[in-house]
């Protein structure tokens, strides 16, 4: 069995441990404050990002509170992303998407959103090649 999808999964968790709770706990007035204040934040991410290495395309259609993205990949035709979530760590907006479909097998996209030059800047673990290559998304704003 692959070990990748489970250690993402365990990764994810620690960054975002408000998704942890049993499902039958009752939030705490300060997770739910702090996902009300965090929607704004997270709705920077909306559009379409394309990569300046290769002209790849991310578009980002929702984002819930929770970090979970409606979001799609184009290379250039359209794939689902498996795993699509979004995280704050104090300020900075973190962003995992994770490709499964098109020989992907669990290659990973891990980005940080930098506000001042309204681009995705990080990492891109292109698993099956066992490379990882440093990437750019900037905002397509045609």
């Amino acid at each position: 069995m692959n070990p990748i999808p489970f250690v993402m999964l365990y990764l994810f968790l620690i960054v975002n441990p408000a998704l942890a709770q049993q499902p039958s706990q009752q939030p705490s007035a300060t997770t739910a404050a702090r996902q009300s204040s965090a929607e704004p934040a997270f709705d920077r991410l909306l559009g379409r990002w394309v990569r300046l290495q290769g002209g790849y395309v991310i578009t980002i259609r929702a984002v819930d509170a929770d970090g979970k993205l409606d979001a799609s990949y184009a290379n250039p035709r359209p794939l689902p992303f498996h795993v699509a979530v979004a995280s704050r760590e104090g300020n900075a907006l973190k962003l995992l998407f994770e490709l499964r479909a098109g020989g992907y097998n669990g290659s990973t996209y891990t980005l940080n959103y930098d506000a001042a030059n309204d681009r995705l800047n990080g990492v891109f673990d292109q698993v099956v090649a066992k490379q990882k290559f440093d990437v750019v998304f900037a905002r397509d704003k045609s």
